[in-house]
């Protein structure tokens, strides 16, 4: 009986090895799918854990009379029931998505503009970056697309795990990002999120900008066309030479047509031109071809003149109609930023840009105009200037003599910064054609009203009134018509708009997809088209510094208060309270 007792007594603590297998069994079980092993060792825990606490006996009672018993199992009760809101809180929290943007500037909010466009997807659209690097900032801007459509999704794809992948896209270096919608492959951008990138300059996120953009030419089935002004010795376009082959190809990846124009065979600007580009012509237009330029862009069509030192192209007439002034001076970057990039003195790197759609998500990037000029503009009351590029205050315009030579003067004092770039717009004016043949209809009518008889022009006063009331009416229903007609803008005069930068060489082949180049020529080019503005109008959204500005000194005195004052005021209170305590 002993002998019992005593085995009885220690079965008991079977419960412990037991309750500790069945855990590990349930826990090894539901990780890996319940395999023979966990399913084993959860049976034997449950076998050891009964038992035990079938040789309790008498005892159990007296167990769960126990207050630490109780107070154990109140704690495991209490943890489970957390637990199981929790659950239901995230189960909750996952099926109804919901995101509160509390930053000062909407930091990670898209923009309106982008909303509707994202949202107006009618196809799945598909975003592959080629990177093995998930930059935070890049992924959270393609989360918000996402949940604003079902239809847009995004991939991040190792180039080098996955080549074929990357060889199909035509992904030739990390960070390459496509859009993929309709069978069709496009590229976007390249954005630099390694170490080289940065330490190069060359690191950018992702742009919204870009990607909008891109997303509201797949929704519309409209092409834009580019024309580039030739027989004037600008640069070629056809690649058989070196000139603006990148700026074509850059063109085209946005669903531009680009044509070459010949205004002296022309004589006018084609109907379909969106825009026109006037890139560093050697050789003065002809007058007929000014006329034709000043008559497209006064009826609301776009311009884009890129002038270098010394050579206006013969378009003083047009650039005077629009208040722009060319300085024949060449700009000289004397504060020797230059030289950490490669680049000389004359060719003026540009960190400092206008509050305008072409340049306003540009910050701080930078931008560099080889052999440029400056330009300025005068006010006029009917046209809208707004300068786009400036260049750093140790800037300096040098004059160029007649066979080529810089007077350069070494001890002059800067004059910078100097406007290379102006962006104008002003309301068009009506075609001469629209004119004429709405002159010839009212002449009509009167030659039909002279010839009416005496009976009629009777017959008509008669009715006359009635048919005041009548067309006043109409009048007034036509005018409400037009107030809530959404589409009713359509019909209100267009902008003329132009842009002259001071240089065409930022644009040409090797220096087109560098920094920030492409991107001046090819907003202008999107600007000017008046058919991107929506997408335009996004702005980059800006952190706030709140950084404290401190000068030498008063950074010198918050060190001592901080490493010395402070201390030593502690070290003498405790020494005062140790004595009092005494």
């Amino acid at each position: 009986m002993k002998r019992l007792a005593f085995s009885a007594k220690w079965l008991k603590f079977l419960t412990w090895p037991g309750l500790a297998c069945a855990t590990a069994g349930l826990v090894a079980g539901s990780l890996s799918g319940w395999p023979l092993l966990p399913t084993a060792l959860m049976i034997f825990g449950i076998g050891l854990l009964l038992l035990g606490l079938s040789f309790t006996g008498q005892t159990a009672g007296a167990f769960w009379q126990q207050r630490s018993t109780q107070s154990g199992t109140n704690a495991v009760v209490a943890t489970i029931a957390v637990l199981v809101i929790l659950g239901l809180i995230n189960f909750l929290a996952v099926q109804n998505v919901g995101r509160y943007d509390l930053t000062e500037t909407r930091l990670f909010t898209l923009a309106p503009a982008t909303q509707q466009v994202v949202q107006s997807l009618e196809e799945p659209v598909r975003v592959v970056v080629f990177d093995s690097v998930q930059n935070s900032q890049d992924v959270q801007l393609l989360e918000s697309y996402r949940q604003e459509s079902d239809n847009f999704e995004f991939e991040y794809v190792d180039p080098f795990a996955n080549p074929r992948l990357a060889e199909a896209f035509g992904a030739t270096q990390p960070g390459m990002v496509f859009l993929e919608a309709r069978g069709d492959r496009r590229f976007l951008q390249t954005i630099g999120t390694t170490a080289d990138a940065q330490a190069l300059g060359t690191a950018q996120p992702l742009s919204e900008q870009d990607l909008t953009n891109a997303l509201a030419q797949l929704s519309s089935d409209l092409t834009l066309t580019v024309y580039f002004a030739q027989g004037h010795g600008e640069p070629a376009i056809n690649g058989e030479a070196a000139g603006l082959l990148e700026a074509v190809q850059g063109l085209t990846d946005q669903n531009y047509q680009v044509e070459p124009l010949n205004l002296a065979e022309a004589a006018t600007v084609p109907p379909d031109a969106n825009v026109v580009v006037v890139a560093g012509p050697t050789q003065d237009f002809f007058p007929a071809e000014v006329a034709a330029l000043e008559t497209y862009l006064n009826e609301g069509g776009g311009v884009l003149l890129m002038l270098d030192p010394r050579l206006d192209g013969g378009l003083n007439a047009l650039l005077d109609d629009w208040g722009v002034i060319l300085d024949d001076r060449l700009v000289l970057d004397t504060s020797g930023a230059g030289q950490f990039v490669g680049l000389g003195p004359a060719a003026p790197i540009v960190t400092t840009y206008g509050d305008h759609p072409i340049t306003g998500d540009f910050g701080e990037g930078r931008s560099f105009f080889p052999l440029a000029r400056p330009v300025d503009g005068r006010e006029l009351p009917d046209t809208e200037t707004s300068p786009l590029l400036l260049t750093n205050p140790q800037s300096r315009a040098e004059a160029i003599t007649d066979e080529g030579d810089l007077t350069f003067d070494p001890n002059a004092p800067p004059e910078g910064p100097f406007v290379l770039g102006l962006a104008l717009s002003r309301e068009a004016v009506e075609s001469p054609e629209d004119v004429s043949d709405a002159d010839e209809a009212a002449a009509a009518e009167n030659t039909e009203d002279e010839e009416l008889s005496d009976e009629d022009v009777t017959a008509d006063a008669e009715t006359g009134t009635a048919d005041a009331d009548a067309d006043q009416t109409d009048f007034a229903a036509d005018d409400t018509a037009a107030l809530t007609d959404p589409n009713a803008e359509e019909n209100q005069a267009e902008e003329s708009r132009l842009v002259v930068i001071g240089n065409s060489t930022f644009a040409a082949d090797g220096s087109f997809n560098q920094q920030l180049n492409g991107d001046v020529f090819l907003n202008s080019v999107n600007w000017l088209g008046q058919e991107a503005d929506a997408t335009l109008s996004i702005r980059p959204k800006a952190t706030t510094d709140r950084r404290l500005q401190m000068t030498g000194q008063q950074a010198w005195g918050l060190g001592i208060f901080s490493l010395l004052v402070l201390p030593l005021t502690g070290i003498a209170l405790a020494i005062l309270m140790a004595l009092r305590r005494r």
